[in-house]
């Protein structure tokens, strides 16, 4: 099997994109952590630690594991220009202040001959202590302020500590893929990796794009589930927008050929932080069960979207069944079963919310990982028959991500 082939949730994972943290996470100022959307500094070591735990449990399963920053050089390597050509894209959308300072930053950065180490350092961010800053021999008054005033931030270019949550940027459907617009600038720039590797990487280029990074609305792949070959399920929430599910549909249903999607399901979920995305809600973890946070009961709007008979035409119509009863026709299984994270204590469901106790990776029907640290939520997983692979989480779940947020499935095997 080759390139992308994605079509559920829980067919056996043969391919998996990862990346394991790097220096980004050195470079979050705590005075600059809601900008750049992290709520704490996670202990690098002990995070790498935690993650090469994570690539093994998935290679103990027969998992090929992927990194992001690996694929990227790869791309680069392939393709003679394609690392000019990110570079330029690189320094234009890194908001760097100063006239000279791009020049400057590009020089440092095009020092750096090794792919894989120049895909780390743009991952990481520059500091101003990195490189040598003009004077004012050299200098017009706007680079002097931006590079020595105190009221101005110690980075040039802001790092990208959200990266190691491979499931946002871009999302696998079917055998192509949603290259997103993401809802803040500080992340939008993480879609730059995967265009390139969509467009020059020997074993990705050319795959089919549901939707491109320069759309006028946003959506993360943390809304974005397989249910099927037939069925995609997407979260209007937080970080994605319905004028972006609009596109998405457009695309599948009539601009784009090769997908096979015949329906997606849109859910209105809580405009929140703790909802920040569809998989921090519910995530299938075998052909008839669920996790589900049971806060989010009563409250869900579901919208199916299905191709109109007129060409660019999409036919949209409301549910209001049982959740249950929605997945149930969504998937074409009977009796589907939503097990609530917490066991359905609602301070144990918050607590265990919060550090992502909804959010499973699946590896294959029934078998799933999960975070250590949400033991009240594992041992009702136990009771209910599910083989949890756990991993150790005290610093990666800083992040405000789980194991499926830290995965972007490359191929399954259909069901």
């Amino acid at each position: 099997m080759k390139g992308i082939h994605v079509t559920s949730e829980i067919g056996k994972l043969k391919k998996v994109c990862l990346h394991r943290p790097g220096d980004e996470l050195l470079n979050l100022p705590p005075d600059e952590l809601e900008r750049l959307l992290f709520d704490d500094v996670p202990f690098l070591e002990v995070a790498q630690a935690e993650h090469d735990r994570f690539a093994e449990i998935l290679r103990e399963q027969g998992t090929e594991v992927l990194y992001l920053e690996q694929l990227v050089a790869e791309a680069f390597k392939a393709h003679p220009g394609a690392r000019e050509e990110f570079l330029n894209e690189y320094i234009e959308e890194a908001g760097i202040k100063g006239q000279a300072m791009p020049a400057i930053v590009r020089d440092y950065l095009n020092s750096i001959e090794d792919d894989f180490e120049f895909v780390k350092k743009t991952m990481a961010g520059v500091a101003k202590s990195e490189i040598d800053l003009p004077h004012a021999s050299s200098a017009t008054l706007d680079d002097m302020v931006s590079a020595h005033s105190d009221k101005e931030s110690d980075l040039i270019i802001d790092p990208m500590p959200n990266l190691y949550f491979t499931r946002d940027p871009f999302a696998c459907v079917g055998n192509g893929v949603s290259l997103n617009r993401m809802y803040a600038v500080t992340r939008n720039r993480e879609t730059l990796y995967g265009k390139y590797i969509f467009k020059y990487h020997p074993e990705y280029a050319d795959t089919p794009l549901w939707f491109q990074r320069d759309a006028a609305s946003h959506i993360e792949g943390g809304d974005i589930l397989n249910l099927s070959n037939k069925a995609l399920a997407v979260g209007i929430s937080q970080r994605t927008q319905a004028a972006a599910i609009d596109i998405l549909a457009q695309n599948i249903f009539w601009k784009t050929e090769g997908c096979e999607i015949e329906k997606i399901f849109a859910f209105d979920i809580p405009n929140c932080r703790a909802f920040m995305h569809l998989d921090t809600v519910f995530t299938q973890i075998d052909v008839d069960k669920f996790t589900i946070h049971p806060a989010i009961m009563g409250t869900l709007r579901v919208f199916e979207l299905t191709k109109g008979a007129t060409p660019g035409e999409v036919d949209i119509k409301e549910h209001t069944d049982s959740l249950e009863k929605i997945l149930e026709y969504a998937t074409g299984v009977d009796g589907i079963k939503l097990i609530p994270c917490g066991g359905g204590d609602p301070i144990a469901a918050a607590r265990e919310q919060w550090n992502d106790g909804s959010n499973t990776l699946c590896v294959e029907p029934g078998t799933i990982v999960v975070y250590q640290r949400n033991n009240v939520t594992n041992d009702v997983l136990y009771k209910e028959g599910l083989n949890l692979l756990v991993m150790p989480s005290a610093e990666l779940s800083r992040g405000r991500g789980g194991p499926r947020c830290m995965s972007m499935p490359f191929q399954r095997e259909d069901l």
